[in-house]
């Protein structure tokens, strides 16, 4: 009986140290390196989510690429709502700060995107809340930048950092009546 009760606390000891080391690198690596998030919705459509509401695509999200706010156009990032801080949305980037950007139903024709924001869209236009809809995001609200397709396995993929040719920055103001927003 003795022999027994000293290997449990011998195995709870070793339980307990493993666990007060593996669940703070854990926390840490999932908050400063990587995570993996499920997306919702139709707004991404066809690079997220092409089959609908039948599947949802799990996506692997690099904190890290974006700890320095460094985004390129064409990336696909996942950040604060502007409306609602409870909520992460996954979206493209179009324009970066100092863009001139045609938008596509925003309160102004064309927006000069400033310094420290960028624009993000949804590729399936007709149904995303984006920034024809809130303006121009704070790079603050950056959250990660959507790299892989981990989840389901047949859609196992690199997401490229691809821009849409229609959504090509304006070269300069001379092409429009910029406006902010």
């Amino acid at each position: 009986m003795a022999l027994s009760q000293g290997w449990v606390k011998r195995y709870f000891k070793a339980f307990c140290k493993g666990f007060f080391v593996a669940v703070p690198v854990a926390v840490t690596f999932l908050d400063r390196v990587a995570c993996v998030a499920r997306v919702e919705g139709a707004s991404m459509q066809p690079s997220l989510n092409p089959g609908g509401s039948q599947s949802s695509d799990v996506v692997l999200l690099n904190h890290w690429k974006v700890r320095n706010f460094e985004v390129q156009r064409g990336d696909i990032v996942s950040l604060v709502s502007p409306k609602n801080p409870e909520q992460k949305i996954i979206k493209r980037v179009i324009a970066l700060e100092g863009d001139i950007v045609k938008t596509m139903g925003h309160k102004t024709r064309y927006v000069k995107v400033p310094r420290g924001h960028i624009w993000v869209e949804g590729d399936h236009h007709g149904h995303s809340f984006d920034s024809n809809s809130f303006g121009p995001v704070s790079l603050g609200l950056l959250h990660g930048h959507a790299t892989h397709i981990l989840w389901p396995p047949e859609r196992w993929q690199k997401l490229e950092s691809v821009l849409p040719p229609e959504r090509l920055p304006i070269q300069s103001e001379e092409d429009c009546l910029c406006g902010s927003p």
